[in-house]
């Protein structure tokens, strides 16, 4: 029998990948050329804010004195003095607030997920976080200034403030530990049980550990955005203008306090320490957000 060249040539099948039509082109170029858009539109602000910050708040931060001394002892009018007192009362508030809400939230979690299922107590422990999540900050610091501070008596303090904070931060952790839970493959916790492990055990040694990277990931993004809340700092503590180290008692700065106190001074200089504070501030949560970055990459499950 004889074969033709171009017979043996010509594909078995027609290609699944035909050229695109004009119409298909069309399309693809409008979307792209959307997306594109809305991608400007959403850069151009944080663009435009960021080079506004450089501009008129890194003046400050080029200045030694700035990370080492406070404005105490300084008039409206003095271009001297530092964040230090501020940045250090904003880092302990931070310190505290996540010493309380990550084992808690944490724990809220994990019950959640591994033993909660869909128990009465689970289903009202959900109900409470989503009221959570949505609280403003202002109504979180009025809550604590009517329980800690009028029903309880204690003065107005940062640890006050470090208590507003953990209503803001535990329903970020417990969501972020319910999604990261149940990302982890439930062979791994059958596979535990099948070998004898008790439970608590699994959660402990398997679960968790396999969670980590991404339970600390939304652990510092959960701080990085509270740290930045200035309602519950008018509400529940004084503003020092002195370093202080003293959560419990007294006046204490912190860098949203330093913002809004100073920008009411309507002098330049006050002008000039509130660029600089607020830059300051996004350095910190900056910081915050490559340090959860690294601990992510740390942290995560090695799969060679």
């Amino acid at each position: 029998m004889r074969t033709d060249t171009a017979d043996v040539e010509r594909p078995a099948a027609t290609p699944a990948f035909q050229p695109l039509g004009f119409g298909r082109k069309l399309k693809n170029g409008a979307a792209t050329a959307l997306f594109g858009a809305a991608f400007l539109i959403a850069v151009i602000p944080l663009l435009w804010v960021l080079f506004t910050l450089l501009q008129k708040g890194l003046a400050p931060l080029l200045r030694p004195d700035w990370w080492s001394h406070s404005f105490n002892g300084l008039t409206a009018n003095d271009y001297n003095g530092g964040i230090y007192h501020a940045l250090m009362g904003t880092l302990l508030e931070g310190l505290v607030c996540a010493i309380i809400s990550v084992p808690l939230g944490v724990l809220v979690g994990v019950y959640l997920i591994e033993y909660g299922q869909d128990s009465r107590f689970a289903k009202v422990a959900t109900f409470t976080v989503d009221i959570l999540s949505g609280l403003p900050s202002i109504v979180a610091g009025l809550f604590i200034y009517a329980l800690w501070i009028t029903t309880f008596g204690f003065n107005r303090s940062g640890f006050a403030v470090a208590l507003s904070l953990v209503l803001l931060m535990v329903p970020v952790v417990v969501r972020v530990t319910e999604t990261m839970l149940l990302i982890v493959p439930d062979e791994l916790r059958e596979a535990s049980y099948a070998l004898g492990v008790p439970k608590w055990k699994t959660i402990v040694k398997i679960v968790l550990p396999t969670a980590l990277s991404g339970i600390l990931t939304g652990v510092m993004l959960g701080l990085a955005r509270v740290l930045g809340e200035t309602a519950p700092l008018l509400i529940l503590v004084g503003y020092a203008k002195a370093i202080s180290f003293n959560l419990f008692d007294g006046g204490l700065a912190s860098l949203p306090l330093v913002i809004y106190t100073e920008r009411s001074t309507g002098t330049e200089a006050g002008d000039y320490r509130v660029w600089g504070a607020a830059l300051t501030l996004v350095l910190v949560i900056m910081l915050i957000n490559l340090a959860a970055s690294l601990l992510s990459r740390l942290f995560a499950v090695k799969t060679k």
